[in-house]
């Protein structure tokens, strides 16, 4: 649920059951300026929770659908409470609007309708009461949601440094690697100059030789 409407829902519940309680305090006062100071009150109390359910409405219709269609349909049940308190606001309004059993006579169902709508606002606080503890459920499940997070950002960040490491040290063995390939092959053109180095060697030691003998022979049989 929008954090931005649970706030507007709270304040309307507060706001309602407020005026429902100033509503049955106005219809036992007498007519004179203290009712009519009451009513007065009442009435700008309405067109706050007007007010704070068109910004409900405009909430609950920026979210998704599945959320939408539920925060709908408690809304529709809170503007048909808003009603009810128009309608009783506006009989206070009226001449004589404190004579007992004038409206009873003309309606005998109102009794029950007063009853229903003082049952409907008990309901309402205690839906209010349950929202304070969701709203408190919620903010520790984010709280638990961020220290999450900050954990799950901990260690990918070491993950981001043994993998620089790791890299690292991959460049470092390749380059190691090279080192030994060109160490390698200066052996290896060493080796070949030094056999070549011995056939050369070898063949003026045998060239010499060789001489010595010619020179001996021509010598002794000559």
């Amino acid at each position: 649920m929008s954090q931005v409407y649970e706030g507007y829902e709270r304040q309307y519940c507060e706001l309602s059951a407020n005026l429902s309680r100033k509503c049955n305090s106005a219809s036992a006062l007498l007519d004179g300026e203290k009712k009519k100071q009451e009513i007065s009150e009442l009435q700008a109390g309405l067109e706050d929770a007007d007010v704070l359910i068109r910004k409900m409405d405009l909430e609950a219709r920026s979210l998704q659908p599945s959320a939408k269609a539920t925060l709908l349909a408690k809304l529709r049940e809170y503007k048909s409470d808003l009603n009810k308190l128009k309608r009783e606001v506006k009989k206070l309004t009226m001449p004589n609007s404190n004579q007992p059993g004038k409206d009873e006579l003309l309606d005998p169902g109102m009794a029950g309708m007063h009853e229903a709508s003082a049952n409907q606002r008990g309901r309402l606080a205690l839906s209010t009461e349950r929202l304070d503890q969701s709203t408190d459920r919620l903010r520790e499940t984010r709280r638990t949601a961020l220290e999450t997070e900050d954990i799950g950002v901990s260690i990918l960040e070491d993950l981001h440094l043994q993998r620089e490491t790791l890299l690292h040290s991959h460049n470092k063995l390749y380059e190691v690697d090279s080192a030994i390939d060109r160490s390698k092959k200066v052996l290896t053109s060493m080796s070949r100059r030094l056999s070549r180095n011995k056939w050369i060697v070898g063949s003026i030691i045998f060239a010499l030789i060789l001489a010595i003998i010619i020179v001996l022979y021509f010598k002794i049989f000559h």
